[in-house]
Parts: C-alpha cells; structure tokens; sequence
C-alpha cells in the first residue's frame, strides 16, 4: 500500500466539492478550478481556484508543449503491420497507423508483446490460430501475444495499432460497480473454428511466411503448408473482440467523471480508455468539460474516431493529441464556454485515450501530419 503524506486543509477560496459548484465573481461568472494530482487521478489530488483559465498562455517556446497530428495524411499502404512504423513509443508500448488495403500475404505474429487493433475505417476477416472473425468499424481486436494472425479486407482498412511491449493487456478493476459495469465480459467476441475458418486451410501447395516480430527486429518463418490448420482448442488464453457500441460509459449527472472511468485495458505502465456517447451532467453546479488539471505523471494521447469532441475545436476524425505530462491543460476556450451555457444535453464523441506512465517519444514524420498551431488553440482565453 503507498502512503501518501496527506494532511486535508482548506486554504482560501475553495468549492467544498471537487468539479462542481466554484465560487462566483461579482459578475456572476464562475472562476476556474485546476486539478494537481498523482498517479493520474488515483493519487493525492488537490483543487485550486483561479482568477484566470490556466491555459490562457500568450507565448511558449521550448520542447514540451501539447501536439496534434492529422493520421489521415499518412497514405502509405503495408500488407504488413511491421512495415509500418511507429509515430508513438516508449519502453512499454509501440503505437502505429496502418493502412491496409489488400490482403496480407503473409501471417505476422508479435513476440514483443499483446497487440491491440482498433478499427477507425473498414471490415474484413480476421483469420488467426484460433479460427476466423468478422471485424468491423469501431471493433477493438486483442490478439495476445505470439498469436499468429492475418487480415483479409473487404474494404480499405484504417488501424490504430497499440502494442503492451513485453506485456498483457487485462480488463480494468471496476469496483464497487461490480464486473458487469461498462461491458459485461460475456460481451467479448471469440474466434471461432467455422468453415470459413477450414476453408482457407486448403490451399495445400500454398507455402507461407510467418513474420515475427521480437525486439523491434523481424523474422521469417517458412512453412509448406498454412500454418492456421487447427481443428479445435480450449483454455482461456484467446483473443476477443469488442466494438465501442458494447460499451455503456458510467455516468453522473451531477458530477463530471475523470477518464479513468472510462478504461477499456490495462497494461504494463498505460492504460486505454474509450471515451463513447453519453448523456451530459445536468446538475446546474456540475462542471459540463474535462476540468483543467496538470498532466504530472502520465503522457496522454488522444486519437480522435468520430464525433465532435466535446472539450476540443477544429479537432476531426482520424487526428490525435499528445498532451506530455509537466503542464496544465484542459478544455478549448470555445468547448469551456459551450460547456458554461449548457446547450449541449449529450455528446457524440468516440474516441481512445492511452495514458502512459513514461514519456512517448515521437518517430519522425512527413512535415504536413503535425498541426503546428495547436499550442495556440489556446491562446490568449481568459474569460470565455
């Protein structure tokens, strides 16, 4: 157990509840509250309150700032998914954008770590050790480690990679809330040994490639026959799959939920949370938008599937944000003033977040991915 030196005190101005009710100006505007936390949003926290939109900066220079990248830009097509290199990584996860558009011609097989796809455009046929899956738009695909795996499209597939390097992915500890809360585990797909499954094994004279992939370095593995002959399994070790539509996000509508309540996976040192419709807090004290917090301890990436994002502007489907931790940040002047007026009664954002414990380290990329102006979005609020 950590224990936190803790030593609750009250200091000035202050709401009594976290994220709801501030205290007002003589205007009757609200001031802003911004949230110091550990370990995410699990640790010691405190709540300060403001004069000013913590994010209202007029200049920035130096290397850690907020980025936004536009994934829609990157047009090369692979058959296969280590032909495409990471554009985020640490230690603990490699994050990738994949284009496919035929299909893969040979099997890849990740030995780094548990491989998770989510797909933001298209559907094909999932054909693994474990027998064959449909998969579609908004699918999560976890495909555990050395699973060998491959894709045939029905049409172009747009893939969001995020790989658990030398690690697994497991479901979050949902609490009080019970092991049914968010997704009932009964509503993860399998595999499954079908005639579609037992028909692609005979192509007999077929010889086939396994690519796999251990310590960012590639191997090939040939075999003289299709590898994905299996009659049958059991055990409880398989990939699933799961669509963000199967996920009912935990509500309150008198308190806004930090994202943690949001987790789809866990892994080694980062998790991922899929952010879905949901209705909009309707307590008149409730804060509306994600409330300014400093990110102090974890890299948070955003990677934007549909929707309006509802604490972000000029933000559209298939581009990411990158907020590194040792800043403040929080909602776009123009989300934080919708927010204030309550017009909005739900949102109709998808999207998936991965919080990382260590900094990620961005590949090199073509010069028009990166939206450079994004540390501006910002700039200069101080009463929305």
């Amino acid at each position: 157990m950590k224990q936190w030196i803790q030593l609750p005190h009250i200091e000035g101005v202050c709401s009594r509840q976290a994220h709801a009710d501030f205290p007002k100006k003589p205007d009757g505007k609200a001031f802003y509250e911004r949230e110091l936390g550990k370990e995410g949003f699990f640790g010691s926290s405190s709540h300060m309150i403001h004069k000013h939109a913590p994010t209202a900066w007029t200049n920035w220079e130096g290397p850690l700032k907020p980025r936004a990248f536009d994934l829609t830009k990157l047009k090369d097509e692979n058959t296969m998914p280590w032909d495409t290199a990471p554009f985020l990584s640490n230690n603990f996860t490699e994050i990738r954008w994949w284009n496919l558009n035929k299909p893969m011609d040979k099997l890849a097989r990740n030995a780094d770590g548990d491989q998770l796809l989510f797909i933001h455009e298209g559907n094909a046929d999932l054909f693994c050790d474990y027998g064959h899956l449909k998969i579609t738009e908004g699918d999560y695909i976890m495909l555990p480690r050395g699973t060998m795996w491959r894709l045939e499209p029905a049409n172009p597939l747009k893939i969001l990679m995020i790989e658990a390097s030398d690690s697994s992915y497991q479901l979050p500890e949902k609490g009080i809330v019970g092991p049914h809360a968010i997704f009932d585990p009964g509503m993860l797909d399998v595999p499954a040994i079908n005639e579609c499954f037992k028909t692609q094994q005979n192509d007999k004279d077929h010889e086939w490639q396994v690519v796999v992939k251990r310590r960012k370095a590639l191997t090939t593995i040939t075999y003289p026959f299709n590898p994905l002959d299996a009659l049958g399994w059991h055990g409880n070790l398989m990939p699933v799959r799961i669509n963000w539509r199967d996920i009912r996000p935990l509500m309150s509508h008198r308190f806004h939920l930090p994202p943690s309540a949001h987790t789809t996976f866990v892994a080694n040192r980062f998790v991922v949370c899929t952010f879905c419709p949901r209705p909009i807090e309707t307590d008149p004290g409730a804060l509306k938008v994600p409330f300014y917090h400093n990110n102090d301890d974890f890299d948070e990436f955003i990677f934007y599937h549909q929707g309006q994002f509802f604490s972000r502007d000029n933000i559209h489907p298939g581009m990411t944000t990158l907020h590194p931790c040792g800043f403040t940040h929080g909602p776009h002047p123009g989300a934080f003033a919708i927010g204030a007026k309550a017009e909005r009664r739900e949102t109709d954002e998808v999207a998936v977040m991965v919080d990382t414990r260590d900094p990620l380290n961005i590949a090199d990329l073509p010069e028009n991915i990166e939206w450079k102006e994004y540390i501006h979005s910002w700039k200069g609020i101080t009463n929305p």
